[in-house]
This record gives C-alpha cells, sequence and structure tokens, in this order.
C-alpha cells in the first residue's frame, strides 16, 4: 500500500533519520520563480491566437515573444532556456505564421532523435487542430510508411525529421523534394547541446549540405535553434550553421520549489576510505520514494547498471501479476516499446523508470516528482537535464545525487557549489577534422557537382577535391567534378559512430518465436554480447548462446542467474606521428596521432547484490581498430623505484588523471582515455598515452597537451587533500595503507609538472 508522503514530509523524515541523514552532505531548496509574460504580438496571425487560448494561454512568456519578433525581422536565432519552458512554441509560432501567410511556405524540424521528433509531431498537430487551418506535418524517418513518403515530400509544409535520415535519406534524394527545397523558410534544430564532439561535427557537415542544396533550388532559409544551458549556445549555433545567431535566454517561465540532496554513501572500509555501493543506495533510495507514492525518474549510467536497478526494484512487485510500475529504459530497446514506457510515464501508470541519458531530451514523459542520479552524470549541462526533469513546471521536486567512490563522484558531494554554482560546460565541435571532412565532401559531390571556384562552406576545397579525383572517386570535366565511383557515400558515413554497423539481439527461448529485441553498437558488443555473456533487458536476464561476429547478429536465451557479467579489454598503442613537443628535464610532452587496438580478453562473472567474482572465462574476438590524436608525456624511470613500485604508482596517476580530467577540460570521462605504460614500445620509457575516444580526434587530447601545465597541479592538489592515508578510490584507486602507495603517486605527479620545463 503506497503511503502518498509529500517531498517535504519525506525530507523531514530524513532529517531525524539515524541511517539517512549521517549521509546526506548537503541539501540546497532553490525556491519557486514567477512566470514574466508579454502580450501577443499583434500581428501574430488569429488562428494560432485562437489556438493558444483554447489552450487557456492568454499571453506569452517573455522568451516565447522576443523568439517570434526575432523571427519575424528575419533573424535566425538561438533560444536557450531550461527543461518544460515552453521552448517549442519559439519555433512552432513562427513557422506557422509563415504558413499561415504563405501556404507554399515549408519548414524541416531536426531533433537528435526519432523519439524527440514522435514527441514533438503530437503537440504540433494539436495546436494545428486547434488553428483550425489546414497545415501538413510529417515525421520522415526509418520507420515512416513507404505508401505515405510520396505524400510527405509534395505537399509536406513542415517534416520532422532527424540528422541521420537528413543526412542519408533526404538530401542524397534531393530531386524527388523540390517543392521542399525550392519553398524551405526555416530549419529548426532543436537540443544543439546534444550537437557535440563526433556527432556534432558530422552534423555541422549535414547542416552545410543542406544549405547547399538550398541554393541551388533557391532559397536561403533561416534557422531557430534550441539549446539547455550550456555555456556557448551562439557559438556552438554558428559553428553547426556557419550564420549569425541572435541570443535569446531570457527565460519568462515559472518553475516550482527544487530541493537537491547530496547523498554520500556510507563508508564500509574505514582504513580504505570504501564506501558502499552507489547502486545499493540508489535501489534502497527509490525503494522508499515508491513506497511513498512519490513517481521518479532513476538515472544510470550503462546499460548494464540501468538494468541490474530494474532488476532490483522489480522485486518490490514481483508478486503482482503483468505488474508494470516500474521499467527500464534505454538505447536499444524497440521503438514500440519506448513509446509504450513513455506513455505509461504520462499516464501515471509507470512509477518508477530507470533510465541511461536517453531520457534527459525532452520527451514528454509528464509531471515526475523525483529525480536520482547514480553518479555524476559527467558534466554540468547534463546533470541539470537530468534534474529538470522532476518538478516540471510549479510542480515541487526532489533531485537527489548520490555520489560513488570515484575521485570526481566525491569532489562533486563534497563541493556541491561546483554542481550547483558552476557554469556549464563549453560544447565543442570540430568540423575541419579530416576525416568527417572527407566523408561529407564525398557525400557532397553525389548530391551535386563541385566547380574550380566553389568553396564547401567555409571549407576551401580545391585541393581536397584534386584528391578524390586521383583516388578514382571524382571525375573533372572542363570546369566540374563528378561523382564517378558506384558507391553511395552516405551509407557509409555513421554520423553517431565510427562504424555504420549494429549487433541485432536475437531471442530464441522459445525457437519457433525467434524475435528481435534490440540492438547494440559494435564497440558495446565486444563487452556485453560476447559468448556467455548475461545480457539484461527490462530486468530479464538472457545467456548469450553465439555472437556471429561477420553477420552481426547475437543470439541469446533467457536464463535465471543470480549474477551478471563484466569484460576486460587489452589495449595496444602505436605511434603514427609527432605533431607537437616540449621538452622538460625529467621527459617529454608529446602531441599526434595514433592507432589504437582494443581487443576483449576474459569476462567475469560477478554476483548480485555482494559483487563478489565468481567465475570467469576467455573472450575470442577480432580486435577493433581506431585512429586518433594523443597527448602522451615519456619520462626516465627513477633510479630507486622498481618496476612493479613504478606500474603501482603510474597506474594511480592514470586514475587521478581520467578521473578529474572532466573538471578541468570539461568533457566527459567517457571522451577520453587514460594509458600508462611502464615501457611504451615506442618510446622504450615510462610513457602515459591520454586519447581521445573518437575516430580523428576531437580536439581533448591537444587540450590536454596545451592546459598540461595547468591540470598537472591541480590533479597533484586533489590527491593531496584527500583524507585518505595510502590511497583510495577519491583519490588514486587503490588502497594500500601498508605501503603509502598515495604518497608515491604524488611524488610522480610532482615529477610530471611542467613548470619544470627546460627553456
Amino acid at each position: 500500500m503506497l503511503k502518498n508522503k509529500s517531498i517535504a514530509e519525506l525530507l523531514d523524515d530524513w532529517r531525524i533519520d539515524n541511517n539517512r541523514f549521517p549521509q546526506i552532505e548537503h541539501i540546497h531548496t532553490v525556491e519557486e520563480k514567477e512566470a514574466v509574460y508579454a502580450p501577443f504580438p499583434h500581428h501574430m496571425h488569429p488562428s494560432i491566437t485562437n489556438a493558444l487560448k483554447k489552450r487557456g494561454v492568454e499571453q506569452l512568456y517573455i522568451h516565447q515573444r522576443q523568439a517570434f519578433d526575432a523571427a519575424s525581422l528575419g533573424k535566425s536565432f538561438t533560444a536557450i532556456t531550461p527543461t518544460a519552458s515552453g521552448k517549442s512554441l519559439c519555433y512552432h509560432l513562427p513557422v506557422l505564421q509563415s504558413i499561415m501567410e504563405d501556404p507554399t511556405s515549408r519548414a524541416i524540424y531536426l531533433f537528435p532523435t526519432k523519439a524527440l521528433a514522435q514527441d514533438q509531431k503530437s503537440d504540433l498537430n494539436e495546436l494545428i487542430r486547434e488553428s483550425g487551418e489546414e497545415i501538413l506535418s510529417y515525421t520522415y524517418d526509418g520507420d515512416t510508411e513507404p505508401g505515405i513518403r510520396q505524400k510527405i515530400r509534395k505537399s509536406g509544409h513542415i517534416v520532422l525529421t532527424n540528422p541521420d535520415m537528413l543526412h542519408s535519406g533526404i538530401l542524397p534524394h534531393h530531386t524527388k523534394w523540390v517543392s521542399l527545397f525550392e519553398n524551405l523558410k526555416y530549419i529548426i534544430i532543436d537540443e544543439i547541446h546534444t550537437y557535440k564532439g563526433v556527432f556534432g561535427s558530422h552534423v555541422a557537415h549535414v547542416i552545410r549540405r543542406l544549405k547547399r542544396i538550398c541554393e541551388f533550388y533557391g532559397s536561403s532559409p533561416q534557422f531557430i535553434c534550441t539549446s539547455a544551458t550550456i555555456k556557448n549556445p551562439k557559438e556552438l549555433a554558428e559553428n553547426l550553421t556557419n550564420e549569425s545567431h541572435l541570443l535569446i535566454n531570457e527565460n519568462g517561465a515559472p518553475a516550482g520549489k527544487k530541493h537537491f540532496v547530496f547523498y554520500n554513501p556510507p563508508i564500509v572500509h574505514p582504513v580504505f576510505n570504501v564506501r558502499r555501493s552507489a547502486v545499493l543506495e540508489v535501489r534502497d533510495l527509490a525503494q522508499e520514494l515508491y513506497v511513498n507514492g512519490i513517481q521518479t525518474i532513476v538515472f544510470a549510467k550503462s546499460r548494464v547498471r540501468v538494468e541490474m536497478l530494474v532488476t532490483y526494484l522489480q522485486a518490490l512487485v514481483s508478486k503482482k501479476i503483468n505488474d508494470q510500475s516500474i521499467r527500464g529504459y534505454r538505447g536499444g530497446y524497440l521503438p514500440s516499446e519506448r513509446r509504450d514506457i513513455e506513455k505509461g510515464l504520462r499516464d501515471g501508470v509507470i512509477r518508477t523508470v530507470v533510465s541511461t541519458n536517453a531520457l534527459e531530451l525532452g520527451v514528454d514523459i509528464g509531471q515526475l516528482q523525483a529525480c536520482i542520479m547514480t553518479g555524476y552524470p559527467g558534466n554540468i549541462a547534463s546533470a541539470w537535464q537530468q534534474a529538470g526533469r522532476a518538478g516540471r513546471r510549479q510542480d515541487e521536486a526532489l533531485i537527489i545525487y548520490v555520489a560513488q567512490s570515484t575521485a570526481l563522484d566525491q569532489y562533486v558531494v563534497k563541493h556541491p557549489d561546483y554542481f550547483l554554482g558552476q557554469s556549464p560546460e563549453e560544447v565543442r565541435i570540430h568540423p575541419d577534422n579530416m576525416i568527417i571532412l572527407m566523408d561529407h565532401l564525398k557525400c557532397a559531390a553525389f548530391e551535386l557537382p563541385f566547380t574550380t571556384s566553389d568553396n564547401y562552406g567555409e571549407f576551401s576545397i580545391q585541393e581536397l577535391l584534386e584528391f578524390l579525383e586521383s583516388e578514382g572517386v571524382l571525375l573533372k570535366t572542363a570546369d566540374k567534378w563528378h561523382w564517378m565511383s558506384e558507391s553511395f557515400p552516405a551509407s557509409n558515413v555513421s554520423l553517431r559512430s565510427a562504424s555504420q554497423d549494429n549487433v541485432i539481439i536475437i531471442d530464441q527461448s522459445v525457437p519457433t518465436k525467434t524475435r528481435v529485441i534490440g540492438e547494440m553498437d559494435l564497440y558495446s558488443a565486444m563487452t556485453l554480447l560476447h559468448e556467455e555473456a548475461i545480457y539484461l533487458h527490462q530486468g530479464t536476464q538472457f545467456q548469450v548462446e553465439k555472437l556471429d561476429w561477420e553477420e552481426k547478429k547475437a543470439f541469446v536465451k533467457e536464463v535465471d542467474v543470480d549474477y551478471f557479467t563484466d569484460a576486460n579489454i587489452a589495449i595496444e598503442l602505436k605511434v603514427l606521428s609527432e605533431d607537437k613537443e616540449k621538452e622538460a628535464d625529467i621527459g617529454t610532452l608529446r602531441f599526434g596521432d595514433i592507432i589504437v587496438l582494443a581487443q576483449p580478453t576474459i569476462f567475469k562473472k560477478i554476483k548480485f547484490d555482494t559483487h563478489d567474482n565468481i567465475g570467469s572465462g576467455k573472450i575470442h574476438l577480432p580486435p577493433l581498430e581506431l585512429h586518433t590524436t594523443s597527448t602522451w608525456f615519456s619520462f626516465d624511470k627513477p633510479n630507486d623505484w622498481s618496476e612493479t613500485l613504478l606500474s603501482d604508482a603510474m597506474t594511480g596517476v592514470a586514475y587521478a588523471l581520467h578521473s578529474f580530467i572532466p573538471l578541468f577540460i570539461h568533457c566527459d570521462s567517457k571522451d577520453i582515455h587514460v594509458v600508462p605504460q611502464v615501457k611504451s614500445v615506442n618510446v622504450e620509457k615510462p610513457t602515459f598515452f591520454m586519447y581521445d575516444s573518437y575516430p580523428g580526434g576531437i580536439g581533448l587530447s591537444e587540450r590536454m597537451f596545451d592546459l598540461w601545465n595547468d591540470l598537472v597541479p591541480k590533479v597533484t592538489e586533489q590527491v593531496a587533500s584527500c583524507p585518505c592515508t595510502g590511497g583510495c578510490p577519491a583519490c588514486i584507486g587503490a588502497q594500500d595503507a601498508e605501503n603509502n602507495l598515495k604518497k608515491e603517486v604524488i611524488k610522480l605527479l610532482h615529477m610530471l609538472q611542467v613548470d619544470r620545463y627546460v627553456i
């Protein structure tokens, strides 16, 4: 029976609970905020005004009015306001106004995911129905029925799609979309903060190709971008679109009271400063919210953690037949399953959902009351996006940040001002990445020939076109380069990963009724879908019976076991080029290109609850290759250090570097890797390699080269200030109080500081 306590009552209980309160490092309350309104523009079409009034909207929020005015003046702009602030009206209103004034006018809406496009279509179509006007809007993605695709091309006023479909399904076939491109008035790019790193760099090129085709058909569309709170929204929008933007950042939407709880699991090994598993603490907190009738979203950082938490929490309702009140949500679920979960959240049938960052984006999941973060999401922008999922509009909300034992998490939970007061990170893209540029240059040449005087966006490309001609991809006739290859270039370019290939997961528990239950990228499949792996899906356990690497298929059967699996990967590095170098008296700091070979080796069976290792096995898969950029520091081994001590100290330094890098260069920890080598095969000296996780690099390791002088002293300071004696997960990872490994790690960090450069 649910108790239905309020959030305020629950917090009062925790303040006098001897088990809960000692774990709460800090409680911060953000008071409610009143709305700031502006009247409807006098020239807004009466049908739009009537539609808004039917919704009970008698005036606009100030940012919505500013957006409408900017669009009316023909300006491209970017609107940056929090979650649930009515950002969608910033683009719906100008687009509908344009179509009502000129029925031939067209618009493209770009969303980072299909789910978000489907969600916005429902809201847009409702607004159109309430207006009484004949305006046709459609989603166009991989799920669109072939029978209506021609209708969309010919008569769709608004086409809602995603960058992947625009890249491979629309631009290469632009001759079928003449009506759209000839009359394109607006291009909407929603959630631009998601377009970072490799994905954002690819999307920037897709936009340049789109603009090139628009120019060919004689249109010059305005851009409207929206974003969550980031440090550089205007710069990002201008880099994505290669256009000047006006920034709209005065938020007029109201907001309810929010309570932020910074929660640190109890220490279970005082000598080693080791805390109880954050996953188990989150399980207990989520159970308490569930039984108190508080609808909650739990964020976890990986597929495995999502499924572990779902498994734990569903034990609450295991005796109820077909109970759907606790569900998981992540990439890899089929679209129909995700839609059912979103509807269940809106309807209140689902009381607790456990999600990866897939639900950070603005899909409508209703008025959730609480959010629990299992560890720091990796950046401030994501943290606030997740927090914004609770207490939408004027509702009171509870946000609980549960720290893991890692150095970064412990820093954040001990320094709540970093979370609450730190300016959100900059979002960087690198469209000049040569691998990405060449891929899209091929796509652009397939779509339209290049002339000898053409540029491509801001890029001068004549030498690149000559190179593609020499490769037999292009043919030059008179003053034009034409596509000559028999291949379809867009099909070979993935916007989101190094590979186009995903592994399809096939459930063969019932031999006569095999079914596809999900899919996974190749790199993840190496560690999560190897043979004998336990694959978790909505709390159900499946064992991988066979992984067909060539056909990209994993065959699984349902099992009931008390463990999950975790795989190890061996990394081999090879230096290709050295582009920058700085000499120090102990060694050399370099930056350049490397090849990384990732080879899965063994997997371990980890028991639920206790997390004991109860078995292992070998993985037989080929390595995956990554060509990327790296900064590396090679140094002379201290004469009085043994190989064992050097190896242990380097492992501790690598752990600290990797933990604290996101604080200082504003990236996600998964975006960069740190690999220590006691004797590098490349320079035959002890070496730390720090490389970008993406093909061609995205500038992170180069920033480390440039910022090394600031980075290493700050990491040293964080390790030295940790209260442990010999090392712990909050600083160097290792626990070695007897030999005081922490002292040696600090010594090595001091040796790496570049204020010791030889001039």
